[in-house]
């Protein structure tokens, strides 16, 4: 039978999600458990898209297969139990055969938090931004409608990526403040390799005042990675949600 996983985990004790050899990843440590509660056979997990260096997730999916008859309730203990303390199993459910915890995603929700203290704070570092400059929170709003719709994000996605088409289609981009953070949420079909990261960096500059938030429109008409701002800390970066049909 198919298993669907929802999982949170605190990225910074990990070198991204992706199993590499020699290094510790939420992949590796999940499959690891796989393999203790199936006495020793490997199990391959499937999920809905990597986190890189420092990422968090607040619900990462993934899927296996697996031909044990535990009781669906059951699952989820017996992953936690197994897991280290910063990955944890919120939910599984029996999925249809077909499912495809990347294929079968509709749309991903992705949140960036950012703090302006005036001094950086040792206990968010792994966790939130640290930028103390004032910031125009309604330049950047403005800023960020003009990301929303069906684009081509080249100009917002590292040089590494390999994706070939880099059309994307933002249906929600959305900036809140609480206390001396602010958030950056966004809603998409999908996101390039480092596509949210250059896009905070971007509508950063717009809040310092380095850019008009019009300036959105050209940078990504160019389809050019150097017209935008800089890659942000990915220590600020949550995978939020990833949505299905059902």
């Amino acid at each position: 039978m198919r298993i669907k996983c929802t999982v949170s985990y605190d990225g910074s004790g990990f070198s991204g999600y992706q199993r590499q050899p020699g290094l510790r990843t939420v992949q590796g440590e999940i499959e690891e458990a796989l393999m203790k509660i199936h006495k020793g056979e490997r199990i391959k997990i499937t999920a809905s898209g990597r986190t890189d260096v420092g990422v968090h997730a607040v619900g990462q999916v993934f899927h296996f297969d697996t031909s044990l008859k535990i009781p669906m309730e059951k699952w989820s203990i017996a992953l936690n139990t197994l897991l280290p303390q910063d990955i944890s199993i919120q939910n599984a459910e029996l999925a249809d055969q077909d499912f495809h915890a990347r294929f079968s995603a509709k749309k991903k929700e992705y949140r960036y938090r950012l703090y302006r203290s005036f001094h950086r704070d040792v206990f968010r570092r792994h966790y939130a931004y640290h930028f103390p400059n004032p910031l125009n929170i309604e330049a950047i709003r403005t800023a960020s409608r003009f990301i929303i719709g069906t684009h081509d994000f080249t100009s917002f996605c590292s040089s590494k990526t390999e994706t070939e088409n880099k059309v994307r289609t933002i249906y929600e981009a959305d900036i809140w403040e609480e206390g001396d953070e602010i958030t950056f949420r966004f809603v998409g079909n999908g996101f390039l390799y480092n596509m949210v990261r250059i896009l905070v960096g971007t509508l950063i500059e717009v809040g310092e005042g380095k850019r008009k938030p019009e300036e959105i429109k050209q940078i990504i008409a160019a389809k050019d990675r150097s017209r935008a701002g800089k890659t942000v800390s990915g220590c600020g970066l949550y995978l939020w949600k990833v949505y299905y049909d059902n």
